[in-house]
Protein backbone atom coordinates (compact mmCIF):
# COMPACT_ATOMS: atom_id res chain seq x y z
CA UNK A 1 0.00 0.00 0.00
CA UNK A 2 2.71 2.20 0.98
CA UNK A 3 3.00 5.54 3.25
CA UNK A 4 -0.91 6.97 3.76
CA UNK A 5 0.13 10.92 3.71
CA UNK A 6 -2.17 12.28 6.77
CA UNK A 7 -3.48 15.72 6.38
CA UNK A 8 -3.43 17.79 9.66
CA UNK A 9 -6.92 20.04 8.17
CA UNK A 10 -9.64 17.46 7.82
CA UNK A 11 -10.71 15.24 10.98
CA UNK A 12 -11.84 12.15 10.95
CA UNK A 13 -15.60 11.13 10.88
CA UNK A 14 -17.20 9.41 13.65
CA UNK A 15 -19.43 6.66 12.69
CA UNK A 16 -21.73 3.51 14.48
CA UNK A 17 -22.28 0.45 13.24
CA UNK A 18 -24.50 -2.97 14.31
CA UNK A 19 -23.48 -6.32 14.66
CA UNK A 20 -27.04 -7.53 14.67
CA UNK A 21 -27.34 -11.61 15.25
CA UNK A 22 -30.01 -13.95 15.96
CA UNK A 23 -30.17 -18.06 15.34
CA UNK A 24 -26.58 -18.08 14.87
CA UNK A 25 -26.51 -15.68 11.88
CA UNK A 26 -25.68 -12.23 11.30
CA UNK A 27 -27.11 -9.61 9.14
CA UNK A 28 -25.20 -7.76 6.35
CA UNK A 29 -26.52 -4.08 3.95
CA UNK A 30 -24.73 -4.13 0.61
CA UNK A 31 -23.79 -0.67 -0.07
CA UNK A 32 -24.98 1.62 -2.66
CA UNK A 33 -22.49 5.08 -2.58
CA UNK A 34 -19.04 5.06 -1.23
CA UNK A 35 -17.03 4.31 0.88
CA UNK A 36 -17.36 0.96 0.42
CA UNK A 37 -19.66 1.06 -2.62
CA UNK A 38 -20.96 -2.50 -3.87
CA UNK A 39 -19.31 -4.45 -0.67
CA UNK A 40 -21.14 -6.00 2.06
CA UNK A 41 -20.82 -4.19 5.58
CA UNK A 42 -22.39 -3.78 9.00
CA UNK A 43 -25.44 -1.06 9.01
CA UNK A 44 -24.74 1.99 10.33
CA UNK A 45 -23.65 5.69 9.74
CA UNK A 46 -22.31 8.91 10.79
CA UNK A 47 -23.43 10.17 14.48
CA UNK A 48 -24.50 13.77 14.22
CA UNK A 49 -23.68 16.74 16.23
CA UNK A 50 -25.01 16.32 19.69
CA UNK A 51 -26.03 12.95 19.29
CA UNK A 52 -25.02 10.22 21.79
CA UNK A 53 -22.86 6.94 19.79
CA UNK A 54 -25.84 4.44 21.35
CA UNK A 55 -28.84 6.95 20.20
CA UNK A 56 -26.67 7.28 16.54
CA UNK A 57 -26.44 3.37 16.23
CA UNK A 58 -30.34 3.04 17.16
CA UNK A 59 -31.16 5.97 14.32
CA UNK A 60 -29.04 4.27 11.53
CA UNK A 61 -30.30 0.60 12.12
CA UNK A 62 -33.78 2.18 11.99
CA UNK A 63 -32.93 4.89 8.95
CA UNK A 64 -31.11 1.97 7.26
CA UNK A 65 -33.63 -1.49 7.90
CA UNK A 66 -36.66 0.41 9.40
CA UNK A 67 -36.18 -2.01 11.97
CA UNK A 68 -35.61 -1.70 15.58
CA UNK A 69 -32.72 -3.45 17.34
CA UNK A 70 -31.69 -3.87 21.17
CA UNK A 71 -28.13 -3.06 21.53
CA UNK A 72 -26.71 -5.09 23.65
CA UNK A 73 -22.72 -4.00 24.26
CA UNK A 74 -20.15 -2.56 22.63
CA UNK A 75 -18.25 -5.24 20.40
CA UNK A 76 -14.89 -2.70 19.10
CA UNK A 77 -13.62 0.77 18.07
CA UNK A 78 -11.46 0.73 15.43
CA UNK A 79 -9.48 3.27 12.70
CA UNK A 80 -10.98 2.56 8.92
CA UNK A 81 -8.74 4.37 7.07
CA UNK A 82 -9.08 4.40 2.85
CA UNK A 83 -6.15 5.59 0.88
CA UNK A 84 -7.10 6.99 -2.70
CA UNK A 85 -4.72 5.14 -4.91
CA UNK A 86 -2.11 8.57 -4.24
CA UNK A 87 -0.94 7.79 -1.01
CA UNK A 88 -3.53 10.37 0.02
CA UNK A 89 -6.16 9.47 2.79
CA UNK A 90 -9.32 9.40 1.20
CA UNK A 91 -11.69 8.39 4.14
CA UNK A 92 -11.00 8.16 7.80
CA UNK A 93 -13.93 7.06 9.71
CA UNK A 94 -13.24 6.00 13.43
CA UNK A 95 -15.90 3.23 14.09
CA UNK A 96 -18.02 2.34 17.31
CA UNK A 97 -19.48 -1.14 16.78
CA UNK A 98 -22.33 -2.32 18.82
CA UNK A 99 -23.87 -6.03 18.79
CA UNK A 100 -27.26 -5.92 18.44
CA UNK A 101 -30.27 -8.12 18.35
CA UNK A 102 -33.31 -7.14 16.12
CA UNK A 103 -36.33 -6.19 17.24
CA UNK A 104 -39.79 -7.50 15.49
CA UNK A 105 -40.67 -6.06 12.38
CA UNK A 106 -39.86 -6.36 8.80
CA UNK A 107 -36.70 -4.95 7.24
CA UNK A 108 -37.25 -2.53 4.55
CA UNK A 109 -34.24 -0.91 3.14
CA UNK A 110 -33.73 2.64 2.44
CA UNK A 111 -32.13 4.19 -0.44
CA UNK A 112 -28.48 3.78 1.07
CA UNK A 113 -28.61 0.10 0.48
CA UNK A 114 -29.08 -2.34 -2.46
CA UNK A 115 -29.39 -5.55 -0.74
CA UNK A 116 -29.28 -7.52 2.65
CA UNK A 117 -28.50 -10.68 3.83
CA UNK A 118 -28.55 -13.05 6.76
CA UNK A 119 -25.23 -15.30 6.86
CA UNK A 120 -23.83 -17.51 8.91
CA UNK A 121 -20.50 -15.66 10.47
CA UNK A 122 -17.89 -17.63 8.97
CA UNK A 123 -19.10 -16.94 5.60
CA UNK A 124 -18.00 -12.93 5.63
CA UNK A 125 -14.50 -13.90 4.38
CA UNK A 126 -16.02 -15.11 1.30
CA UNK A 127 -17.82 -12.29 0.61
CA UNK A 128 -16.59 -8.67 -0.99
CA UNK A 129 -16.53 -7.02 2.32
CA UNK A 130 -15.15 -3.69 3.88
CA UNK A 131 -12.13 -4.20 6.18
CA UNK A 132 -13.85 -3.42 9.36
CA UNK A 133 -17.00 -5.51 8.56
CA UNK A 134 -14.46 -8.56 8.53
CA UNK A 135 -12.53 -7.49 11.46
CA UNK A 136 -15.53 -7.00 13.73
CA UNK A 137 -17.41 -10.37 12.27
CA UNK A 138 -13.81 -11.88 13.39
CA UNK A 139 -13.79 -10.44 16.52
CA UNK A 140 -17.44 -11.81 17.20
CA UNK A 141 -16.65 -15.43 16.14
CA UNK A 142 -13.37 -15.60 18.69
CA UNK A 143 -15.39 -14.37 21.51
CA UNK A 144 -18.31 -16.46 20.88
CA UNK A 145 -16.26 -19.66 21.01
CA UNK A 146 -14.43 -18.16 24.09
CA UNK A 147 -17.85 -18.00 25.67
CA UNK A 148 -18.47 -21.62 25.00
CA UNK A 149 -15.45 -23.15 26.63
Amino acid sequence: LGEIVRSEKINPFVGVGALIHKGGKILLIKRRFEPNKGRWSLPGGLVERGEKVEEAALREVKEELGIGVTLERLIDIADEIIPDGKGQVKYHYVLIDFLARPKMGRIRLNKESSAYRWIRPETVENLNSSNNTRAIVRKYIREKRGSKT
